[in-house]
């Protein structure tokens, strides 16, 4: 597997790392074994977020005592200075360190900068100064957010979501890094579990000497899947291209994610799984998407108060109350017998 830097920083590591955004849902003698399986394998670059739970916790038991041989990047969602210390040092504590190697403003709405009158920003720069952390980053969904990142100059990394599903706008981002020597950190690489080849997840990503993709990793069958291409990188040849086309054309127009930065929902509606229901129904059919729970939830649909806070917090913009309605609709029809699924 090829080795990338991530733009000015200097961190130079495998083009393929580990998300610990799942790990949370997995018990600590778990993650910890996948963690360390990840390392074996070659993988030396690990994303967690002071928002995951438990995430950092088991990254700190998984790396203690051998913290020089990995990069670890975290995230703050603080909004104050008061609040940005006390994650910092949560975070360090969890992950039993004494250095963060990038920390970043997590799911930014605008861009921290020097004089803004929030002093955040200034609180990373004397964080940097101190030594706790070693590089400032940010993570955003809006892409006017991350272009302002990139041209602000502040930031030596950015993380954005990006897989074989983004538009030439995103790819025009990820070239924006290249010109700006910042490193592009790529989340949401299978699209929130809409793409289910990896090969062609990794080819597409492969294309891009400075773009880092973090999998989101739960179980160890997914880690050995990913680890796989540290010994052969897979080709992007005709084949996967006309394949990814192919993804393309069926899954162009807006579509959920599955971030949950929506919720929650004053309705009680779990708007991150109900309102992509119908494509996960045709990409990843599982009987457990029609289990009486599941019909349970998508029934709360009907309770729907249009009182459009999803649609406001959305950070791709989606029209999140009609895409609620069209996949219960969609729904329905499975229920009816009218669409079958596997």
């Amino acid at each position: 597997m090829r080795q990338i830097t991530l733009g000015s920083t200097g961190i130079t590591v495998p083009q393929n790392a580990f998300g610990a955004l799942p790990i949370q849902r997995v018990p600590m003698d778990t993650a910890v074994h996948i963690l360390r399986r990840a390392f074996k394998g070659g993988m030396t670059f690990f994303d967690t977020a002071r928002a995951y739970s438990d995430s950092e916790e088991k990254l700190g038991a998984a790396f203690d005592g051998m913290r020089e041989k990995i990069y670890i990047a975290t995230k703050t969602m603080a909004k104050t200075p008061e609040e940005f210390w006390k994650q910092l040092d949560t975070s360090l504590h969890n992950l039993r360190t004494d250095y963060i190697d990038i920390y970043q403003f997590h799911c930014a709405d605008h861009c921290f900068a020097p004089g803004d009158g929030t002093g955040m920003y200034e609180c990373m720069s004397q964080a940097k100064a101190q030594g706790k952390i070693r590089h400032i980053g940010i993570t955003a969904h809006k892409l006017n957010i991350a272009q302002e990142a990139v041209a602000s100059g502040l930031y030596e990394t950015l993380q954005f979501p990006f897989s074989y599903l983004s538009s030439k706008k995103e790819e025009a981002l990820v070239k924006s890094c290249t010109e700006h020597n910042m490193g592009f950190i790529a989340m949401k690489g299978l699209a929130g579990g809409l793409i289910t080849h990896s090969r062609a997840a990794m080819a597409y990503m492969l294309q891009f000497d400075n773009v880092l993709p973090i999998w989101g990793i739960q179980r160890e069958s997914e880690l050995l899947e990913w680890l796989e291409f540290m010994q052969e990188e897979p080709v992007l040849d005709d084949e996967l291209k006309a394949f990814i086309e192919a993804e393309r054309k069926e899954l162009v127009g807006d579509f959920c994610r599955g971030c949950g930065y929506c919720m929650p929902c004053p309705a009680g509606i779990m708007i991150n799984q109900c309102a992509r229901m119908a494509l996960m129904l045709r990409r990843a059919p599982s009987q457990n998407w029609l289990s009486e729970n599941m019909q349970a939830e998508m029934k709360k649909i009907e309770g729907c108060l249009e009182c459009g806070a999803c649609r406001t917090k959305c950070p791709y913009g989606l029209d999140t109350p009609a895409l609620l309605k069209k996949n219960y609709e969609d729904y329905q029809k499975v229920l009816a017998g009218e669409v079958k699924v596997q």
